[in-house]
């Protein structure tokens, strides 16, 4: 690889990784509810940061040489982002519907607001959420 190419690489993916990043973060501003705002950053650890990781490996890649480990590390980096940016997003999202956390009018929680089948509700005397 030479230097060209490795540094539009780097360039290329460390900068769209970044801006992905900066735009979810400034995006949690202007939406008005924790459900809103847990949804907006998963673009950033599902996208942006293995965009990140990949301009790190492309930039090992052209300064130590190609390694078997450092790809391995790669691919364990980009599958444990996008693995634990959707389960924790979504137990994140449903943690706050089911502590009542107020919900912006425009947002629609879905299916999230009831529980599982064969769990109870833990409190069966409080009024019900709207969509019941």
């Amino acid at each position: 690889m030479n230097e060209l190419t490795a540094t539009i690489l780097v360039g290329v993916f460390g900068i769209s990784g970044s801006l992905i990043v900066l735009a979810s973060a400034l995006a949690m501003f202007r939406v008005r509810d924790a459900l809103s705002r847990i949804n907006v950053f998963s673009q950033a650890t599902g996208l942006g940061m293995p965009l990140i990781a990949l301009a790190a490996y492309v930039s090992d890649v052209y300064v130590e040489g190609f390694s078997v480990t450092s790809l391995i590390i790669l691919i364990v980096t980009i599958l444990c982002l996008v693995i634990v940016s959707s389960v924790a997003s979504n137990t994140l999202s449903r943690a706050s519907v089911l502590s009542g956390q107020p919900i912006y009018r425009k947002t629609s929680p879905n299916r999230l607001a009831q529980p599982p089948e064969g769990i109870e509700d833990p409190d069966p005397t409080a009024a019900p959420k709207s969509g019941d």
